[in-house]
């Protein structure tokens, strides 16, 4: 038995997967504001799980952040409270087991690569987004982490080709100006048709006012110059969205149309598509996370 975890900024969910790959528990609880609490709630999770299925199992996390190779604690979270503390660690302690943690979108993109919108291509790019934005990459089934266990890192990227009108970007939490997340994140389309302050981008797709339509043929476009900056380096065979923005329908007609503008190819026929598995991939994936070969997971 497998059980994957997905700390995300609002819910942390559960799964439990045997070993047929077949789901037999699913769970979701609030995410606590603490790294305290998400440990608790962790710990909860998991022996609720196996008490439910009479089993114990392996643990795979997926958290919006990545693991330091110098000291394994978390830094680059948009859930700042975990940045500086060893999760890890923590959740060993707690479950008295060994615990991998890996990035979200790294999660997302080795479900989406294993049985998902990608399976069966060689390389797959996974992109997340939601309240923030964030990648994975999957190459030949193997989840690459890189050498600084950053790979992926899509959404802390400059906006490629700015305008006049977009340099030098908002200022993004990371400390940067102009990173994708300030552009392609949902807070950010919002706040692009409504002005500052703004957060609900889940209806612009179906407003007919000139604003949002504005602000949705921007994102479209920018999405597009993000995206094929991404071809030009790692060109995969496809690219799977996720995350709320995912579902605007139009993405899927707009985007491939304008990518061939910005990439350095007389063809241009990526596959852009929709995460199969929706916003249960990243918790599918972290269950994967003892499936990965140990030389793409060494810790």
């Amino acid at each position: 038995m497998r059980i994957g975890v997905d700390l995300g900024g609002t819910k942390t969910e559960v799964v439990a997967l045997d070993a047929d790959g077949v789901q037999r528990l699913r769970r979701r609880v609030p995410t606590p504001g603490s790294q305290e609490g998400v440990v608790r709630a962790i710990r909860a999770l998991v022996e609720g799980a196996e008490a439910e299925l009479g089993t114990r199992a392996t643990v795979g996390v997926g958290i919006p952040g990545s693991l330091s190779p110098r000291d394994g604690r978390v830094r680059g979270a948009n859930s700042t409270f975990l940045n500086g503390g060893d999760l890890r660690a923590e959740l060993e302690a707690a479950l008295a087991r060994p615990v991998r943690v890996s990035n979200d979108a790294n999660c997302l993109a080795l479900s989406e690569a294993a049985d998902g919108a990608g399976q069966g291509a060689a390389s797959v790019f996974a992109v997340i987004l939601g309240t923030g934005v964030g990648g994975g990459i999957v190459v030949d089934g193997r989840l690459l982490e890189g050498r600084n266990r950053i790979a992926g890192e899509w959404g802390h990227t400059p906006l490629p080709w700015m305008t006049a009108e977009e340099h030098p970007g908002p200022r993004c939490w990371c400390g940067q100006r102009g990173c994708l997340e300030t552009f392609l994140s949902g807070p950010a389309l919002a706040a692009d048709a409504d002005g500052p302050g703004a957060r609900d981008a889940s209806a612009l797709a179906g407003r007919p006012d000139p604003a949002a339509r504005a602000a949705l043929a921007r994102h479209a476009g920018r999405l597009a110059r993000a995206l094929a900056m991404v071809v030009n380096i790692l060109d995969p065979e496809v690219i799977v969205l996720a995350g709320g923005l995912s579902n605007m329908a139009h993405l899927y007609a707009d985007v491939p149309r304008l990518l061939p503008q910005h990439v350095f190819s007389d063809v241009v026929d990526t596959r852009i598509v929709p995460a199969r598995h929706g916003d249960s991939s990243g918790v599918l994936g972290a269950a994967r996370l003892w499936l990965v070969t140990e030389a793409s997971l060494a810790r």
